[in-house]
């Protein structure tokens, strides 16, 4: 089990990687008024996927490794963390909209979902200095 603890450690840096370039060309296209591209379509959806694998890897971790029971900061932990899949998600609602719209709203999502992994970190024991 400790190899699914690793992995749920480590996959946070992909998910910051992809929503530091996600946010970046999302801010850019937003700005020039690009059209939505494949690339764009591919990093929100990077996005997401990451966070439905660390969600995965959270709850094997969670009913997995649970030796101690349930704490009060592991299950806000895990709450915090799946409202912030779902708002990682959100940006497929708007596939169908205006290239301005969808980077406005995919950039807004993904710093929305970021700043809930924040609060969803600090939760933890050590916070960020895990």
């Amino acid at each position: 089990m400790n190899i699914i603890l690793m992995a749920h450690s480590g996959v946070r840096w992909l998910i910051l990687l992809v929503a530091v370039i996600a946010v970046v060309k999302f801010a850019i296209g937003w700005r020039r008024g690009s059209e939505f591209t494949s690339l764009d379509r591919g990093l929100s959806t990077g996005f997401s996927g990451l966070m439905d694998l660390q969600a995965l890897l959270g709850l094997i971790v969670l009913f997995g490794l649970s030796s101690g029971g349930f704490p009060a900061y592991r299950l806000e932990h895990g709450v915090t963390m799946i409202l912030a899949v779902i708002v990682g998600h959100l940006p497929a609602r708007w596939k169908k909209a205006a290239p301005a719209l969808r980077f406005r709203n995919s950039l807004l999502c993904i710093v929305g979902a970021l700043l809930l992994v924040l609060a969803g970190i600090a939760r933890l024991p050590g916070g960020f200095t895990r």
